[in-house]
C-alpha cells in the first residue's frame, strides 16, 4: 500500500504541475470553469484508481463523478479525451449466469456509458454535414458494424478450443460496435460542429498528452512503472505483469496499457500541438512542450510511433506552408535538433534501436513482423473477399514465447478477420472524412488561414495514425482515436454549411437541454 500511494504522489504531482503550466494555454481554447472542474475530476478519478483495491468499487466511485462531469461540461468529448487515461483499460469480466461471461468492462467502456451515451443523445438531431441525418461515413461505419456482428471471430485460446456461436453471441457483438465505435464516433461527429469546439478537443487531449510525457520520462529515468499496482489490485494479482525493456531501458507505458500506445499518444500531442502553437506564438513555451513530449515520446522507445510523429510534422509543415521559403525554416530547426540529439549518447542509442539503420537492438521483432506479414498475406489470398474466422488456428508455427500471436498489423487483422469487403469499408470510413477536411480546408486557405491550418492538423494526425496503424493492433486509445479523428473530420467538413446554411454553436445546444 506504501508503494501505491508514492505512485499516486508522482502521478498527482506531475498532473498538478502540468495542469498549472498549461492552464493559460487551454483557456485560450475554452472556458475556465470547464478547466477547472475536468482538473478537478481528473484529480478525483486518478486518486479513486489508485486507492481503490476493486474494479468494481471504482465504478461505483468514478460513474457519478464521470456522468456528471459530462453533463456539465460544454463540450464533452473534450473531457472525454480528457480522461481516456485516468486509469489503465483493465479489462474486468462481467459474469452472467454462473460461468458466462456478457462482456469486459474498463475504463473505455465506463466512459462510453457515462459521458458517449449522454451526449450522443443530447446531439442526436443534429445532421451531417450534407443536411441529412446520415452521412456517407455512418453508412460505411454501419456496413463494417454489420460485418462484425455476423463474423464471429474465434478467440485465441489455450488448448485451441472453438467457442461456439450463437444468436446471442450476435446482439453481444453489435451491442459492442455500437458502444465501442459508433456510439463514439456519432458523439465527436455531431458536438464537434464549430471551430472553436473542434479545438478545445485538440487543446484538451493535448493536456493529457502533456501528463503522459511528464510521468512516461519518470517511469524510464526511475525505472518505476508507476500504474503497475491499479493493474495488480484490480485483477487480484491474476494479470501478468512485468517490465518491458529495450536493450537495457525501460518502456514507459504510464496508464495507456502498453508503450506503443503511450508513443502514438505523444505523437498525436505533438500533430495537434503544430496547431495549437498558431494560437499560443511563443518561443519558450515551444521550447518546453517539445523537449516534454518529445523526451516522453524517446522513453517509450516505440519505433513505430517515432517514425509516426515525424511523418506527421512533415505533413502538416507541406500542407500550411504555401511557399518553399516558409516550408524550409520548420525543417531546418529540425535538422538542427536531430543533428544535435545524433551527436549525443541517446542519438547512438535511438540508432541502434532502427533496424532500417544498421540497429541490431530487438532485431528479433522487426523479423517476426515481416514472418507475420507473409503469412497473413497467404492466408488473405486464400479467402480474399470475407476473410478467415479461424485465421489464428493456421498461425501456430508464429506463436511467440509469450504464448501468444502477436498481430500487430491492424490491416493484416482487417483483412484476416473480414476480409478485403471488410477492410475496404473500415479503411474507406475513413478516407471519406480525410478528404471532405482536405478539400474543405485547401480551399479556404486564402480566405481563413487559421480554419485551414486546424483542417491540415486534422488530416496529419489522421495520416499518421494510418501509418501506425500498420504497426500495431486496433486496441487500446488506438482504437479510440481512430474514431475521434473520424469524429472530427465529419465535424470540420460540417464547417463548409455556414455558406449556406447557419449551423448553431455547439453550446447553446448543450445548455439548451
Amino acid at each position: 500500500m506504501l508503494n501505491t500511494l508514492k505512485a499516486l504522489l508522482v502521478v498527482l504531482a506531475i498532473g498538478g504541475a502540468v495542469f498549472h503550466f498549461t492552464r493559460p494555454i487551454l483557456l485560450r481554447f475554452g472556458d475556465a470553469s470547464d478547466f477547472v472542474r475536468r482538473r478537478n475530476l481528473w484529480f478525483a478519478v486518478t486518486a479513486a484508481g489508485f486507492l481503490v483495491p476493486n474494479f468494481w468499487l471504482f465504478v461505483l466511485l468514478a460513474s457519478p463523478m464521470l456522468f456528471l462531469g459530462g453533463q456539465r461540461d460544454r463540450n464533452p468529448v473534450a473531457f472525454y479525451v480528457l480522461m481516456l487515461q485516468v486509469v489503465p483499460p483493465v479489462p474486468i469480466d462481467i459474469p452472467f449466469g454462473g460461468t458466462s461471461v456478457l462482456f469486459a468492462a474498463d475504463n473505455y467502456r465506463l466512459l462510453a456509458f457515462c459521458v458517449l451515451v449522454p451526449a450522443a443523445w443530447r446531439f442526436r438531431s443534429v445532421r451531417s454535414e450534407t443536411g441529412s441525418r446520415w452521412s456517407n461515413m455512418d453508412y460505411l461505419l454501419l456496413g463494417f458494424g454489420v460485418l462484425q456482428t455476423i463474423f464471429f471471430i474465434q478467440p485465441d485460446l489455450p488448448g485451441h478450443a472453438i467457442l461456439p456461436d450463437s444468436a446471442t453471441n450476435h446482439l453481444r457483438l453489435a451491442f459492442l460496435f455500437l458502444l465501442d465505435s459508433y456510439v463514439l464516433y456519432f458523439a465527436v461527429s455531431r458536438s464537434c460542429r464549430s471551430r472553436r469546439a473542434i479545438a478545445e478537443v485538440l487543446a484538451t487531449f493535448w493536456l493529457s498528452a502533456m501528463i503522459l510525457g511528464g510521468i512516461a520520462i519518470f517511469e524510464t529515468v526511475r525505472h518505476w512503472l508507476l500504474y503497475m499496482d491499479i493493474l495488480k489490485n484490480w485483477t487480484n494479482g491474476a494479470a501478468t505483469t512485468f517490465y518491458l525493456m529495450r536493450g537495457t531501458v525501460l518502456r514507459a507505458e504510464a496508464s495507456t496499457g502498453g508503450s506503443l500506445s503511450l508513443g502514438y499518444i505523444l505523437a498525436i500531442g505533438v500533430g495537434f500541438w503544430l496547431y495549437l502553437r498558431s494560437q499560443v506564438k511563443s518561443t519558450a513555451t515551444d521550447v518546453w512542450v517539445f523537449a516534454l513530449l518529445g523526451f516522453g515520446l524517446i522513453a517509450t522507445y516505440s519505433r513505430g510511433p517515432w517514425l509516426g510523429v515525424v511523418l506527421i510534422y512533415i505533413l502538416f509543415s507541406a500542407l500550411s506552408s504555401p511557399t518553399l521559403a516558409k516550408l524550409f525554416k520548420p525543417f531546418a530547426g529540425a535538422a538542427l535538433v536531430a543533428v544535435g540529439v545524433g551527436l549525443t549518447p541517446l542519438g547512438a542509442r535511438i540508432v541502434s534501436m532502427l533496424p532500417f539503420m544498421g540497429g541490431s537492438v530487438d532485431v528479433g521483432n522487426w523479423t517476426y513482423r515481416q514472418a507475420l506479414a507473409e503469412r497473413a498475406w497467404t492466408l488473405i489470398k486464400a479467402s480474399p473477399l470475407f476473410g478467415d474466422q479461424l485465421a489464428v488456428f493456421k498461425m501456430q508455427d508464429l506463436r511467440q514465447g509469450m504464448g501468444i500471436i502477436d498481430m500487430t498489423d491492424t490491416y493484416a487483422q482487417m483483412a484476416l478477420d473480414y476480409g478485403l469487403v471488410g477492410l475496404s469499408l473500415f479503411l474507406g470510413f475513413m478516407l471519406v472524412g480525410l478528404v471532405k477536411t482536405y478539400r474543405f480546408a485547401n480551399r479556404i486557405a486564402k480566405s481563413d488561414h487559421d480554419l485551414a491550418m486546424l483542417g491540415f492538423c486534422i488530416v496529419a494526425c489522421i495520416l499518421g495514425t494510418l501509418f501506425m496503424l500498420a504497426d500495431n493492433s486496433f486496441i487500446f486509445v488506438y482504437g479510440k482515436m481512430f474514431y475521434v479523428l473520424a469524429g472530427l473530420a465529419a465535424g470540420y467538413a460540417r464547417l463548409e454549411r455556414p455558406f449556406t446554411q447557419p449551423v448553431q454553436d455547439y453550446r447553446s445546444l448543450g445548455e439548451a437541454r
